[in-house]
Protein backbone atom coordinates (compact mmCIF):
# COMPACT_ATOMS: atom_id res chain seq x y z
CA UNK A 1 0.00 0.00 0.00
CA UNK A 2 1.51 3.29 -0.72
CA UNK A 3 0.20 7.07 -0.03
CA UNK A 4 1.23 10.22 -1.11
CA UNK A 5 1.74 13.53 0.65
CA UNK A 6 3.15 17.06 -0.51
CA UNK A 7 5.83 18.50 1.16
CA UNK A 8 6.62 22.25 -0.36
CA UNK A 9 9.97 23.78 0.63
CA UNK A 10 11.43 26.88 -0.96
CA UNK A 11 15.14 26.66 -0.23
CA UNK A 12 17.61 30.08 -0.70
CA UNK A 13 19.34 31.62 1.21
CA UNK A 14 21.95 34.57 2.40
CA UNK A 15 25.87 34.82 2.97
CA UNK A 16 28.91 33.34 4.63
CA UNK A 17 28.99 31.87 7.85
CA UNK A 18 26.26 28.68 8.64
CA UNK A 19 24.15 29.56 11.41
CA UNK A 20 20.72 27.65 12.06
CA UNK A 21 17.52 28.38 12.07
CA UNK A 22 14.69 26.66 12.51
CA UNK A 23 10.75 26.74 12.19
CA UNK A 24 8.20 25.49 14.25
CA UNK A 25 5.30 22.95 13.60
CA UNK A 26 1.78 24.45 15.12
CA UNK A 27 0.32 23.07 18.31
CA UNK A 28 -2.33 21.22 16.20
CA UNK A 29 -3.87 17.65 16.19
CA UNK A 30 -2.06 15.44 14.42
CA UNK A 31 -3.55 13.95 10.82
CA UNK A 32 -5.75 10.89 10.81
CA UNK A 33 -2.44 9.21 9.61
CA UNK A 34 -1.01 10.14 12.59
CA UNK A 35 1.77 11.75 11.04
CA UNK A 36 3.85 14.61 12.87
CA UNK A 37 5.95 17.20 11.36
CA UNK A 38 7.84 17.90 14.47
CA UNK A 39 9.96 20.99 13.23
CA UNK A 40 12.45 22.18 10.47
CA UNK A 41 15.93 23.32 10.66
CA UNK A 42 18.16 24.70 8.40
CA UNK A 43 21.40 26.29 8.08
CA UNK A 44 24.19 26.84 5.45
CA UNK A 45 25.81 29.79 3.67
CA UNK A 46 23.01 30.23 1.64
CA UNK A 47 20.74 29.98 4.38
CA UNK A 48 21.52 31.86 7.14
CA UNK A 49 19.42 32.20 10.28
CA UNK A 50 17.01 34.84 9.83
CA UNK A 51 16.98 34.69 6.21
CA UNK A 52 13.99 32.11 5.83
CA UNK A 53 10.15 32.77 6.67
CA UNK A 54 8.13 29.31 7.10
CA UNK A 55 4.70 27.95 7.44
CA UNK A 56 3.43 24.51 8.46
CA UNK A 57 -0.24 23.81 7.27
CA UNK A 58 -2.56 23.07 9.62
CA UNK A 59 -2.75 19.63 8.66
CA UNK A 60 0.70 19.03 8.57
CA UNK A 61 0.58 18.12 5.16
CA UNK A 62 2.35 21.08 3.56
CA UNK A 63 5.52 23.06 5.03
CA UNK A 64 6.18 26.32 2.93
CA UNK A 65 9.34 28.00 3.20
CA UNK A 66 10.12 31.29 1.43
CA UNK A 67 13.94 32.17 1.15
CA UNK A 68 15.63 36.15 0.37
CA UNK A 69 18.36 35.27 -1.97
CA UNK A 70 20.22 31.55 -2.55
CA UNK A 71 22.36 32.67 -5.13
CA UNK A 72 26.46 31.45 -6.19
CA UNK A 73 27.76 34.55 -7.99
CA UNK A 74 31.14 34.69 -9.70
CA UNK A 75 33.37 37.97 -11.59
CA UNK A 76 35.79 40.58 -11.21
CA UNK A 77 35.67 41.82 -7.29
CA UNK A 78 34.25 39.01 -6.20
CA UNK A 79 35.40 36.67 -3.84
CA UNK A 80 35.90 33.35 -4.45
CA UNK A 81 33.81 31.86 -1.80
CA UNK A 82 30.45 33.04 -2.98
CA UNK A 83 30.91 30.72 -6.15
CA UNK A 84 29.67 28.32 -4.19
CA UNK A 85 26.23 28.70 -1.95
CA UNK A 86 24.44 25.74 0.26
CA UNK A 87 21.52 25.09 2.78
CA UNK A 88 21.16 21.98 4.75
CA UNK A 89 17.46 20.99 5.40
CA UNK A 90 16.31 18.84 8.59
CA UNK A 91 12.96 17.85 8.16
CA UNK A 92 11.98 15.70 11.58
CA UNK A 93 8.48 13.51 11.10
CA UNK A 94 6.95 11.05 14.35
CA UNK A 95 5.60 8.41 12.30
CA UNK A 96 3.36 6.17 13.87
CA UNK A 97 4.13 2.22 14.03
CA UNK A 98 4.30 0.08 10.66
CA UNK A 99 5.62 3.06 7.93
CA UNK A 100 8.12 5.01 6.59
CA UNK A 101 8.60 7.97 4.06
CA UNK A 102 10.59 8.81 1.63
CA UNK A 103 11.27 11.70 -1.09
CA UNK A 104 10.40 10.95 -4.37
CA UNK A 105 10.43 13.43 -6.31
CA UNK A 106 11.59 17.59 -6.28
CA UNK A 107 11.54 20.43 -8.50
CA UNK A 108 14.24 23.04 -8.56
CA UNK A 109 13.19 26.15 -10.58
CA UNK A 110 15.48 28.86 -11.25
CA UNK A 111 17.64 31.59 -13.05
CA UNK A 112 20.99 31.61 -14.40
CA UNK A 113 22.92 33.95 -16.33
CA UNK A 114 26.44 32.18 -17.67
CA UNK A 115 28.95 33.27 -20.74
CA UNK A 116 30.09 31.36 -23.32
CA UNK A 117 32.20 28.40 -21.59
CA UNK A 118 31.13 29.23 -17.77
CA UNK A 119 29.42 26.23 -15.95
CA UNK A 120 26.76 26.08 -13.71
CA UNK A 121 26.06 23.45 -11.10
CA UNK A 122 22.75 22.60 -9.31
CA UNK A 123 23.40 19.71 -6.76
CA UNK A 124 21.13 18.18 -4.31
CA UNK A 125 21.63 14.69 -1.82
CA UNK A 126 19.33 13.39 0.33
CA UNK A 127 19.56 10.65 3.56
CA UNK A 128 18.36 9.92 6.97
CA UNK A 129 20.55 10.52 9.96
CA UNK A 130 21.79 7.65 11.16
CA UNK A 131 22.17 5.63 7.73
CA UNK A 132 24.68 5.65 5.32
CA UNK A 133 22.56 5.07 2.43
CA UNK A 134 21.92 8.34 0.36
CA UNK A 135 20.79 9.53 -3.41
CA UNK A 136 22.44 12.39 -5.09
CA UNK A 137 20.99 14.32 -8.45
CA UNK A 138 22.96 16.94 -10.31
CA UNK A 139 22.55 19.22 -13.48
CA UNK A 140 25.11 21.11 -15.34
CA UNK A 141 24.08 24.33 -17.47
CA UNK A 142 27.08 25.32 -19.63
CA UNK A 143 27.04 29.01 -20.86
CA UNK A 144 26.18 30.70 -23.13
CA UNK A 145 22.65 30.85 -20.93
CA UNK A 146 20.57 33.66 -19.57
CA UNK A 147 16.79 32.00 -19.04
CA UNK A 148 15.33 30.31 -16.42
CA UNK A 149 15.63 26.16 -16.13
CA UNK A 150 14.10 23.52 -14.43
CA UNK A 151 15.47 20.61 -12.43
CA UNK A 152 13.34 17.98 -11.40
CA UNK A 153 14.82 15.06 -9.29
CA UNK A 154 13.04 11.92 -9.17
CA UNK A 155 13.73 8.40 -7.45
CA UNK A 156 11.86 4.93 -7.75
CA UNK A 157 11.26 3.13 -4.96
CA UNK A 158 14.64 0.77 -4.85
CA UNK A 159 16.66 3.99 -6.04
CA UNK A 160 15.18 6.10 -3.06
CA UNK A 161 16.13 6.22 0.26
CA UNK A 162 13.29 5.61 3.35
CA UNK A 163 13.15 6.72 6.76
CA UNK A 164 13.56 3.92 9.47
CA UNK A 165 10.09 1.78 10.24
CA UNK A 166 7.58 3.18 12.73
CA UNK A 167 10.48 5.52 14.42
CA UNK A 168 11.25 9.28 13.78
CA UNK A 169 12.85 10.06 11.14
CA UNK A 170 15.18 13.39 10.33
CA UNK A 171 15.41 13.59 6.79
CA UNK A 172 18.01 15.68 5.14
CA UNK A 173 18.23 17.52 1.89
CA UNK A 174 21.87 18.88 1.12
CA UNK A 175 21.41 21.54 -1.85
CA UNK A 176 24.10 23.37 -3.44
CA UNK A 177 24.19 25.62 -6.49
CA UNK A 178 27.90 26.38 -8.32
CA UNK A 179 29.13 28.62 -10.34
CA UNK A 180 32.85 28.22 -12.61
CA UNK A 181 33.13 30.97 -14.85
CA UNK A 182 35.84 29.99 -17.97
CA UNK A 183 37.32 33.35 -17.52
CA UNK A 184 38.20 34.59 -13.52
CA UNK A 185 36.68 38.06 -14.97
CA UNK A 186 33.48 36.45 -16.07
CA UNK A 187 30.33 37.56 -14.71
CA UNK A 188 28.19 34.02 -13.84
CA UNK A 189 25.09 33.85 -11.69
CA UNK A 190 22.81 30.99 -10.52
CA UNK A 191 19.89 31.17 -8.02
CA UNK A 192 16.63 29.46 -7.61
CA UNK A 193 13.37 31.29 -8.60
CA UNK A 194 9.83 31.86 -7.36
CA UNK A 195 9.19 33.79 -10.55
CA UNK A 196 8.11 32.04 -14.15
CA UNK A 197 10.68 35.05 -15.74
CA UNK A 198 13.71 36.63 -14.85
CA UNK A 199 15.10 39.88 -15.86
CA UNK A 200 18.55 40.47 -16.55
CA UNK A 201 20.17 43.81 -16.43
CA UNK A 202 22.95 44.78 -19.04
CA UNK A 203 24.71 46.38 -16.08
CA UNK A 204 25.46 42.91 -13.77
CA UNK A 205 26.31 45.41 -10.85
CA UNK A 206 22.69 46.87 -11.13
CA UNK A 207 21.41 42.93 -11.09
CA UNK A 208 22.94 42.73 -7.75
CA UNK A 209 22.32 45.48 -6.11
CA UNK A 210 18.51 45.56 -7.13
CA UNK A 211 18.43 42.11 -5.92
CA UNK A 212 19.24 42.90 -2.46
CA UNK A 213 16.32 45.59 -2.41
CA UNK A 214 13.77 43.89 -4.39
CA UNK A 215 14.37 39.68 -3.45
CA UNK A 216 11.26 38.77 -5.90
CA UNK A 217 13.49 37.90 -8.99
CA UNK A 218 15.90 36.28 -6.47
CA UNK A 219 13.99 33.11 -4.49
CA UNK A 220 15.40 30.07 -4.26
CA UNK A 221 12.48 27.38 -4.50
CA UNK A 222 12.00 23.49 -4.04
CA UNK A 223 9.21 21.21 -4.06
CA UNK A 224 9.22 18.01 -2.15
CA UNK A 225 6.86 15.21 -2.53
CA UNK A 226 6.70 12.56 -0.18
CA UNK A 227 5.77 8.97 -0.57
CA UNK A 228 4.62 6.81 2.18
CA UNK A 229 4.30 2.41 2.19
CA UNK A 230 3.93 0.18 5.15
CA UNK A 231 7.06 -1.67 6.36
CA UNK A 232 8.06 -3.92 9.15
CA UNK A 233 9.52 -2.63 12.01
CA UNK A 234 13.25 -3.25 12.00
CA UNK A 235 14.14 -2.41 8.61
CA UNK A 236 14.52 0.24 6.37
CA UNK A 237 13.16 -0.64 3.15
Amino acid sequence: MLLKGVLLAALPAALAAPAPGVVKAPTSDAPPSGVIIEGISYAGSGCNAGSVAGAISSDLSTVTLLYDSFVAQAGSGIQPAEGRKNCQLNLQLKLPQGWQFSVFKADYRGYAYLQKGDRGVIKSTYYFSGDSSQVSAQQTLTGAYDDNYLKTDEFGLESTVWSPCGEEGLLNVNSEVRVTPLNTNNTALLTVSTTTTATHHPDYNKMISSSAVDSTDFKFTQIHYLQWQECEPGHHK
